[in-house]
């Protein structure tokens, strides 16, 4: 068995974010095809809803885009009612991605070269 290394998301993947209503999409893109595979296997909808769960979502559901080296999850009831119902302004999708590439993933340690960013 390979060595691991655990990583903050971040390194591995970028986000994108959308919002309708009171719905959060947060895409999560993998930067390389080879790390993906860790990606796909580690950050589950229900890991997505437990990290979320200061929002209550009252469902998170993940579509794998492999095609596209992405998961896409869709979480319901996280904004507060929606953008033009919320008086918190942090409650746009947009924050949110942030936060969810704050997870930590483990990959093998051969494969540290292709993440992004500063070593931790």
């Amino acid at each position: 068995m390979r060595p691991v290394v655990s990583v903050p998301l971040w390194r591995a993947a970028h986000g994108r974010t959308g919002d309708k209503g009171n719905r959060s999409n947060i895409s999560v893109i993998a930067w390389s095809e080879a790390l993906y595979p860790f990606i796909e296997a580690q950050i589950t909808a229900q890991r997505v809803a437990e990290h979320f769960r200061h929002r209550s979502p009252t469902q998170v559901v993940r579509h794998a885009l492999p095609n596209l080296q992405a998961l896409n999850f869709v979480l319901d009831d996280v904004l507060d009612g929606g953008v033009n119902d919320a008086l918190n302004l942090d409650s746009h999708g947009k924050a949110l991605s942030f936060h969810l590439l704050e997870l930590e993933l483990d990959i093998p340690d051969h494969l540290v070269s292709l993440l992004r960013g500063p070593p931790d």
